[in-house]
């Protein structure tokens, strides 16, 4: 049996990984941070009974910033493969807290390869290392002739979180390189899903259009909305990650859709799901965006009804307006090929957020009944 090690398992792609690698019949160990809180909702319908003997996930408490701890689970682990994803992974946050992030998602990267080859574990050992798009800053003049962001384009990256990942990508390389570790770096273009974290913007959308169709929030506040992304669905990605260890061959892959949006369409996309149409009228921080059509017999909203504002304090000290990746290294060395188009990531991601929503109208209405029947 294959022993995979997964850091950032409680994470949105840790929780989809941990379900790929137990269905492939893996023992998967997973690391998550000490907390007061549960904070494991996404991989509790994998976790059963620690005392069962037949169980094939098991939970470590760590951290990324501490070496010791590290070394001591991957040595009781013994991981044929090790899966770095976790991170401090909001860019805008990283502004506020570039220390951090640097200590987490860069040293962290570190500490991991050299717990590797302290424990000598160089030729048993691959590890995957999630790099990301923020590498690559935006600069449209180091995009390939294609036009896109591939495998040998120029790095520029535009935050702390970019040059804490830039650091995690080059000691991989260079522990690949020096030690002959089978260590690789997947380059993961935007990917979401009905897990992504509620503040990051495709997730801040979906759910709040849910709640403008229940009448639960009047509207929406965003940032950037010329800002164009390349989005997937991370079950796609996480699917890439582990053919990327199955390789022949340590290397460096693009992981991508090959297609850019822009957040307002991604908004009109969202809106769309639940039957409303929308009008976009001004421009920059006065652009605002109007209901126009509601053609859902669940959701009624009044025509004209004001929906979107834009926060000037979402903004990025430092923007990058436009990523879309490369994924023909991906596609003809390993066959990878994405199940899901933006179209199907949006629906799949309105359907929960609805449920979701309705599901906490209910609670909210039953407890209001109780309440008033014991007046």
């Amino acid at each position: 049996m294959k022993v995979a090690l997964i850091t950032g398992i409680t994470g949105q792609d840790g929780s989809y990984l941990a379900e790929l690698l137990l269905e492939k019949g893996y023992m998967v160990h997973g690391i998550k941070r000490r907390s007061s809180l549960f904070n494991t909702d996404r991989i509790d319908h994998l976790y059963q009974d620690p005392h069962d003997s037949n169980q094939r996930l098991k939970l470590h408490y760590g951290d990324l910033t501490d070496s010791l701890n590290l070394t001591r689970i991957i040595q009781e682990c013994q991981p044929d493969e090790i899966y770095n994803l976790g991170a401090m992974s909001h860019v805008k946050v990283s502004f506020d807290t570039p220390e951090y992030v640097g200590n987490v998602d860069g040293l962290g990267t570190l500490r991991i390869l050299e717990a590797i080859r302290i424990l000598g574990l160089e030729k048993k050992t691959r590890i995957y290392q999630a790099s990301t798009s923020e590498l690559y800053g935006g600069l449209p003049e180091n995009k390939n002739e294609r036009g896109f962001y591939d495998e040998n384009s120029p790095f520029y990256p535009r935050s702390p979180y970019g040059v804490a990942k830039i650091y995690g990508f080059w000691i991989t390389k260079n522990y690949r390189e020096a030690y002959d570790m089978f260590a690789c770096n997947g380059i993961l273009f935007n990917h979401e899903s009905p897990r992504r974290g509620e503040t990051f913007v495709t997730r801040k959308i979906t759910r709040a259009v849910a709640k403008i169709a229940l009448g639960l929030q009047e509207k929406i506040f965003l940032g950037n909305l010329e800002a164009k992304r390349d989005w997937g669905h991370a079950k796609d990605y996480v699917r890439m990650m582990w053919m990327i260890l199955q390789a022949d061959k340590a290397e460096d892959w693009v992981i991508a859709t090959g297609v850019t949006t822009t957040v307002r369409d991604f908004v009109r996309m969202a809106f769309g799901e639940v039957g409303i149409e929308l009008e976009f009228k001004g421009d920059g921080v006065d652009e605002k965006a109007y209901v126009t059509a509601c053609n859902h017999s669940d959701f009624k909203l009044e025509i004209g009804k004001e929906v979107l504002s834009i926060d000037p304090s979402y903004f990025r000290p430092t923007e990058v307006d436009l990523l879309i990746g490369d994924p023909t290294k991906a596609k003809e060395k390993l066959g990878w090929i994405p199940e899901y188009d933006l179209a199907d990531l949006v629906k799949d991601m309105m359907e929960s957020d609805v449920k979701i929503m309705k599901r906490d109208v209910d609670l909210l209405k039953g407890g209001h009944d109780v309440l008033t029947q014991a007046e």
